[in-house]
């Protein structure tokens, strides 16, 4: 898989993506992720080098805008760097868009090899952006608005990290264990490990008396009892 990312700071991924599991699977070349930056797409004005990306709104209201040329620039950039021109997603996070799920990270792993992650900022990007990519599906391109939630951020690159992050771990290599994936096997967010009474300011904190039973047929039941409150309606 890999993830080709559009924005102004690609410096703000660096530290996420050279730790832990992601890290691990960038450097083992399961995944590998790619920046563009709209600004070395923007002849400098001036003397300063400075290279705008945004512009006031037409018709009024507060925050700059981010200018359409540059994005498309970008991700017109990626493109040509991918063989399978069919298994490409690009994907805008807008916050009143579909919600991302562990289902739609499977569903995307399963089906593209290539995903164009574009990371807007300000008040947004100019709309015909994604009107001209949704039109550009006609050929090859699928395109996808996403949210991650229902709240407004400073920039599209956390969410970007959040789906790089998901959809990874739903590449077989990322994970130690590939079925040790929570949306795979009977999970829950309540777990336990040693020791078995946690002494804390004078009170005793026990592990629950069914996950020292051996009774594995009503350990998965209780397990299940409490799955649905971090995966909700997810099905394989």
């Amino acid at each position: 898989m890999r993830f080709h990312i559009v924005t102004i700071f690609p410096e703000a991924f660096e530290s996420y993506m050279r730790e832990s599991i992601i890290g691990r699977a960038l450097r083992n070349k399961v995944i590998s992720v790619k920046f563009y930056n709209p600004r070395d797409f923007i002849k400098s004005k001036n003397k300063n080098n400075y290279r705008p990306v945004d512009n006031r709104p037409y018709g009024g209201g507060p925050g700059m805008i981010m200018r359409s040329e540059p994005v498309l620039k970008a991700v017109e950039k990626a493109i040509p760097k991918i063989k399978n021109k069919k298994k490409i997603l690009i994907i805008n996070f807008i916050p009143s868009a579909e919600k991302f799920t562990t289902g739609e990270a499977k569903k995307i792993s399963e089906k593209y090899t290539d995903i164009i992650l574009i990371c807007g900022r300000y008040e947004g990007i100019d709309a015909r952006v994604d009107k001209i990519l949704q039109q550009s599906q006609n050929k090859f391109l699928k395109f996808k608005q996403l949210s991650i939630g229902d709240y407004v951020l400073t920039g599209g690159e956390i969410p970007a990290m959040i789906l790089v992050d998901c959809v990874s771990r739903q590449i077989e290599g990322v994970l130690g264990n590939f079925d040790s994936r929570e949306e795979e096997r009977v999970s829950s967010s309540e777990v336990y490990t040693r020791p078995e009474i946690l002494k804390w300011k004078g009170k005793n904190y026990k592990v629950p008396k069914i996950l020292l039973s051996g009774n594995h047929g009503k350990i998965e039941n209780w397990k299940k009892s409490r799955k649905g409150k971090i995966y909700g309606k997810y099905k394989k």
